[in-house]
């Protein structure tokens, strides 16, 4: 039986209805810009992530270079980020003006590595900083990262397009964060019907700064204080994301329960699964489906044959991207490069079934079972 990667249709009964009566009551009123269900979402995404302030915008890309730009990052600025992560990460820094420098991964939480980025503050007296929380759980030393950054004077912005529901020690991985952000990609935990983002802070002055850079930099309809762009989340996405918040507990209850299934299940069968830091462990995370593999292709090629979905995030290090060609790298182990040629994940999403998982487990079972 097949079983897809990511299934994103997977809606709670009724939840298409009322998605379809609220386009309708929306488009039959023109609520296309702004209006209820975008501060209504914001209000709502705040609460969830238990910051003060929450500043929707087009997408999760741009959500990085408001969130930069808010914080006074630009040209001659050097910004450390993580070489394992998505290609926006780096592109937001260069599309600020500012120079990137990839920083070298940990080889047991998967993300960027403390004692490396530590030795690169020195080197390059960077002005900020991105730290990306990958896989459904964020760094071991994230709250050594907030330390050391505020102790050193670097601006710390954290990417948290792939933890959206993750709890650090019972709260909210967003909660003490200077500034971090999300994406609401339709593929992510809280996907949107299009493309979205939104950033998270506690400091109103960076907040202010964000929505107005969001919106044009406007200060009033026809006055501008700064030069921004439009990079408004329109009403319908929000209206979406809405009814989608109404489920959000249960959808992240269902992917933790499978995460913690193929925690227990794949061991069995002599699988190196990669787990989550203390502190995630205890208080959820959201797609820790993943297991390293010296021999990948030839397991791709078996779950290809037998119909398996399956993921590679990421197949290559950041410093590795002939975008990134002539940009400076930290760290000497190549330990992204070595993380990004065995990482396999395994499908997950809401409300997969037993069946399914099952097969994914057979399948998994009968190749290193031959």
């Amino acid at each position: 039986m097949p079983v897809p990667f990511i299934d994103i249709k997977r809606f709670e009964p009724g939840f298409l209805d009322r998605w379809n009566q609220k386009v309708k009551e929306m488009s039959s009123n023109a609520q296309f810009i702004g209006g209820a269900e975008v501060s209504s979402l914001e209000t709502r995404l705040a609460e969830f992530t238990e910051t003060k302030f929450s500043v929707s915008c087009a997408n999760g890309t741009d959500a990085l270079q408001i969130a930069l730009r808010a914080m006074g990052v630009g040209k001659g600025d050097k910004v450390l980020l993580p070489d394992s992560t998505f290609w926006a990460t780096f592109e937001s820094v260069v599309n600020v003006g500012a120079d990137p420098v990839t920083v070298d991964t940990n080889e047991t939480d998967l993300q960027m590595d403390f004692e490396t980025f530590q030795k690169a503050v020195e080197k390059y007296k960077p002005k900020a900083a991105i730290l990306v929380h990958l896989y459904g759980w964020g760094s071991a030393k994230v709250l050594e990262y907030r330390k050391f950054c505020k102790e050193k004077g670097i601006l710390l912005l954290e990417d948290g397009a792939q933890c959206f529901g993750v709890r650090y020690h019972g709260d909210s991985i967003y909660k003490d964060a200077l500034i971090s952000t999300t994406s609401f990609y339709p593929a992510k935990v809280l996907g949107a019907a299009g493309d979205g983002g939104a950033i998270f802070t506690n400091d109103e002055a960076l907040a202010n700064m964000c929505r107005q850079l969001a919106n044009h930099g406007r200060t009033s309809h026809y006055g501008h204080g700064s030069v921004g762009w439009n990079s408004r989340l329109d009403s319908l996405q929000a209206g979406f994301l809405n009814l989608s918040l109404d489920h959000i507990k249960a959808r992240l209850e269902s992917r933790l329960s499978i995460a913690k299934k193929y925690q227990t299940e794949l061991p069995k069968i002599g699988v190196n699964v990669i787990s989550p830091p203390t502190g995630y462990t205890e208080n959820g995370y959201c797609n820790a489906n993943i297991f390293s593999l010296e021999d990948r292709p030839k397991l791709e090629s078996h779950l290809k044959e037998k119909g398996i979905g399956f993921g590679i995030i990421y197949p290559g290090a950041m410093s590795d991207q002939p975008g990134a060609q002539g940009c400076e790298k930290f760290g000497d182990k190549n330990i992204a490069r070595k993380i990004s040629a065995t990482i396999l994940n395994l499908p997950l999403y809401a409300y997969m079934n037993d069946t399914e998982f099952n097969e994914v487990i057979e399948s998994v079972k009968s190749y290193f079972q031959k």
